[in-house]
């Protein structure tokens, strides 16, 4: 029987996630509408990324990028090229997450969790990340990750969940409002490639 506490968890996060998707509709239509006017190429960019247990599901972002520019190598930074002018001011403020709160509505994701990462990127001593949805902001999103290694992201995740309660998620929630329109260069890199093996 699944604990109670995460069951109150996945109808807060039912309920956060319809009333945000209300409040914004507004603005996702108008950043969609900014979107198709700045370049050519779909509104939303999908990724292929890890989910509770390591299922995988498909992540939903505004497009910040110029069309098919996520391909060849990741992104560094924000001063890339690829990325498009309203891109850049959509990742300073997290606001390309706003298209998340679906996969939340659809169950793939918490509104605070471990950030998804890239299928194959999680290394057996990290699993412990995996047992819990994904989320949309997370410890470490509160807690200067420009400054942290890799690794320090992992344990950071792995943290959380043992250390999770409701009490944490709404430490999170609240700190994440004052953070996100600080960030300066918010981008979440990929483990690197001969990093990837688990």
């Amino acid at each position: 029987m699944e604990d109670p506490s995460l069951t109150l968890k996945r109808i807060i996060d039912v309920a956060g996630a319809t009333c945000i998707s209300v409040l914004t509709a507004p603005l996702m239509a108008g950043i969609a509408i900014a979107i198709k006017l700045e370049s050519r190429g779909p509104v939303l960019f999908t990724q292929l990324r890890a989910g509770l247990h390591d299922r995988p599901f498909r992540i939903y972002k505004f497009r910040t990028m110029s069309n098919d520019g996520d391909r060849g190598q990741p992104l560094r930074s924000l001063d890339d090229p690829r990325v498009t002018r309203l891109g850049r001011h959509l990742r300073r403020t997290s606001l390309d997450e706003l298209p998340q709160l679906f996969n939340v509505l659809k169950g793939e994701m918490s509104l605070v969790g471990p950030r998804p990462q890239l299928p194959g990127t999680t290394r057996a001593h990290e699993a412990r990340r995996l047992d819990m949805r994904p989320g949309m902001t997370g410890l470490v999103e509160i807690s200067r990750p420009e400054r942290m290694t890799w690794d320090e992201r992992m344990a950071m995740d792995v943290e959380y969940v043992e250390r999770w309660s409701l009490r944490l998620d709404f430490m999170i929630l609240l700190r994440t409002v004052r953070v996100m329109f600080a960030r300066k260069n918010a981008l979440d890199p990929p483990r690197d490639e001969e990093d990837a093996v688990a």
